[in-house]
């Protein structure tokens, strides 16, 4: 298993494999109601059997190629990560997402590791187009976009059915060109 370092704060991107379901749903239960706001991820793991499901899920998709999911760790805890939701290398787009607990948010830990996996994507698998799905009542989410320099592609307006209600989805992207040209050394 590998580990990447996100920064000085000692933070890490791991991959989440099937055999971690156990501390996936120990995370997901200190944070289930922050981080179900907006997501439907944390109503797929809401008690062992479901958590390893669904990082088998991830597994099988990582195994075929459509998608990946990695943990963010701080002083050994998992407290959120970052994914590829969808990937379609064939086509060159990929969808990135990400979640994280309370304890854990505003210290710029998914803008690092999303960087660090849409780097990835776009100079190890040849990803061109990178996305990113969120509902426009998630500010912080949309920030992180911004931060990674993606544009407002449009909005899918009351797309998303989550917890009895309709949401706007905002999708935002970046392609290959712009990622490296941002990424350059000014």
């Amino acid at each position: 298993m590998f580990a990447k370092s996100l920064g000085e704060d000692g933070a890490e991107l791991r991959p989440l494999e099937p055999w971690q379901a156990e501390e996936l749903l120990a995370h997901m239960d200190r944070g289930r109601e922050f981080v179900g706001q907006f997501i439907k991820f944390p109503d797929r793991a809401t008690d062992l059997e479901s958590s390893r499901s669904l990082l088998q899920s991830y597994a099988e998709k990582a195994a075929t190629d459509t998608g990946r999911i990695y943990g963010i760790w701080t002083d050994g805890t998992l407290v959120g990560g970052v994914l590829f939701r969808t990937m379609d290398v064939a086509m060159g787009v990929a969808e990135v997402g990400c979640w994280l607990e309370p304890s854990a948010a505003g210290k710029g830990l998914v803008t690092r590791a999303a960087r660090m996996i849409i780097d990835w994507a776009v100079e190890e698998r040849g990803i061109h187009r990178i996305e990113w799905v969120v509902a426009s009542e998630n500010a912080a989410s949309i920030a992180v976009a911004r931060r990674l320099g993606m544009t407002k592609d449009g909005v899918l307006r009351e797309s998303y059915l989550h917890r009895g209600k309709r949401h706007d989805l905002e999708i935002w992207s970046v392609l290959a060109p712009e990622w490296r040209a941002a990424r350059q050394p000014s």
